[in-house]
């Protein structure tokens, strides 16, 4: 570990103390133990999600950004670059070069929009896409049986934090982008 990474590390973790200590009252005892492995544990998930889909990027020559870009579309279907941009958080001259790299790539392509032919949206090439498809099968079926030994009530409650904490991260970085 470099020097940096284990400064960033030690930041970190006074951060994650400082929280739970600001809690006060609100997290004494077994809850603030719990919150603060609850904290790290986010970090540490966090930090494989990045490597993760780095390392799935790398294997198809695209960015981390440009696999997230891409996952966007599919979750949203076909999107404006303003569309892109709100949900990306970049600037829209960033989103204007990233759909450059990907239609450069056969990853998408615009095309005119269905309704407004003024409008210009950016469409999947599904087939080229099917390419990425094939990395996340094996990861689909693994987490389906990491959730297995879970009750659907326990699943309810990971789904909340998750949405819970998305949303959190999508308004700080908003906010961070301002």
């Amino acid at each position: 570990m470099t020097r940096a990474e284990e400064a960033a590390e030690e930041a970190g973790e006074e951060a994650v103390q400082e929280a739970v200590e600001e809690a006060g009252g609100q997290a004494e005892g077994e809850r603030a133990a719990v919150l603060e492995r609850l904290m790290e544990t986010g970090r540490e998930n966090s930090a494989s999600t990045v490597m993760f889909h780095s390392a799935i990027a790398a294997r198809q020559g695209l960015s981390a950004t440009e696999t997230k870009t891409l996952d966007l579309l599919v979750q949203h279907g076909p999107l404006t670059a303003k569309d892109l941009a709100g949900h990306t958080g970049l600037a829209p001259a960033s989103v204007t070069g990233l759909v450059d790299r990907l239609e450069s790539k056969g990853y998408v392509r615009r095309a005119k929009h269905a309704t407004d032919k003024r409008r210009v949206v950016i469409e999947l090439d599904q087939e080229k896409l099917s390419g990425l498809a094939a990395f996340f099968d094996d990861w689909a079926k693994e987490i389906v049986a990491l959730c297995e030994p879970f009750s659907v009530d326990e699943l309810e409650t990971v789904i909340r934090f998750l949405s819970a904490t998305t949303e959190l991260q999508r308004r700080t970085a908003a906010r961070l982008a301002d």
